[in-house]
C-alpha cells in the first residue's frame, strides 16, 4: 500500500508506508526536517548528547555520596558567606542562580526581538545576557578560590569531610562553568554580527544565515537556556541536598 501525496506541481506522487515510508522520511530529508534550519536541529542533537554527559556526572555524584563511608561536608557551612557578621547560607549560591535564571530571561527578550527584526535591542540584549554569564563566571570563580583557601578543600582532597567532595564537585561545576563562558563568547561574537547589521545584508561569515533570518540567535537561545537548566539540577543535587 502506498499513500498518496499532493506535489509542489499540483500532481500526487506515491509515498511508501510503514518502515518503508519511516525511512524514506528520514533519509530524504523531505518531511522530518521540513523548514527547520539545519543550525537549530544540530544544536538540538549536541544538547542530547550534553544531556546525557551531565546525567552521568550527576549520577556519578549520587553514587560517590551514597556510598561514602565517611561524612558528607554539610553545605550549609561551606558554601555560607559573611558580610561582616554571622555567616549566611547559601547566600551566594543564590545570588548565582538568580544572575543565571534571569540571564534566561534577557535571552528571550533577546530572541524575541530578533524575529522582530529589531537589531539594536537584539544585540543589546545578547549583550546584557552575555555580561550576566560573564558574573556567574566571576562568582564561580571567587567561590572555588574560597573553598581552596578558606576551607581547604581540593580536587584531590577535603579537610572538611568526604575526600571524593572536592572531586566530584570541581569536575561537575567546572565543565559547567566551561559550558558557560564559551556561552558567554558566542553571545558576544553574535551581539557583534547583529549590531552590525550582518543578518539583515545576509554577510557571509561565521554564524550566518539567510538575509532577513534571525534564526542563529534562537539556537544561541536553545543552548543558553539548556545550561540554564542544567544549573538547576546541579544547585539542587550540590547545594540543597
Amino acid at each position: 500500500m502506498a499513500e498518496t501525496t499532493l506535489t509542489d506541481t499540483g500532481g500526487h506522487s506515491a509515498q511508501p508506508n510503514n518502515m518503508s515510508g519511516f525511512v524514506s522520511d528520514w533519509s530524504s530529508d523531505q518531511r522530518t526536517f521540513k523548514n527547520v534550519p539545519w543550525g537549530k536541529a544540530m544544536m538540538w542533537v549536541f544538547l542530547l548528547s550534553d544531556t546525557f554527559i551531565f546525567s552521568c556526572f550527576l549520577l556519578s555524584y549520587m553514587t560517590v555520596r551514597m556510598s561514602s563511608t565517611v561524612a558528607w561536608p554539610p553545605a550549609t557551612e561551606i558554601f555560607a558567606l559573611s558580610f561582616g557578621g554571622d555567616p549566611i547560607p547559601m547566600v551566594l549560591i543564590a545570588i548565582m542562580t538568580f544572575i543565571l535564571i534571569t540571564s534566561s530571561g534577557t535571552m528571550v527578550l533577546a530572541v524575541n526581538y530578533g524575529y522582530r527584526k529589531d537589531r539594536k535591542k537584539t544585540a543589546l540584549l545578547l549583550i546584557v545576557t552575555a555580561l550576566f554569564g560573564a558574573s556567574f563566571v566571576g562568582l564561580q570563580a571567587f567561590e572555588w578560590t574560597k573553598l581552596i583557601v578558606d576551607e581547604g578543600i581540593r580536587p584531590w582532597g577535603n579537610s572538611m569531610g568526604a575526600p571524593q567532595f572536592g572531586a566530584v564537585f570541581f569536575m561537575v561545576t567546572g565543565f559547567h562553568g566551561f559550558h558557560v563562558s564559551v556561552g558567554v563568547l558566542f553571545l558576544i561574537l553574535m551581539a557583534r554580527k547583529v549590531w552590525r547589521g550582518d543578518y539583515d545584508t545576509g554577510k557571509r561569515g561565521f554564524f550566518t544565515s539567510k538575509k532577513g533570518k534571525y534564526e542563529d540567535v534562537e539556537t544561541m537561545g536553545l543552548y543558553w537556556h539548556f545550561v540554564d537548566l542544567v544549573w538547576v539540577f546541579i544547585f539542587a543535587f550540590f547545594y540543597l541536598w
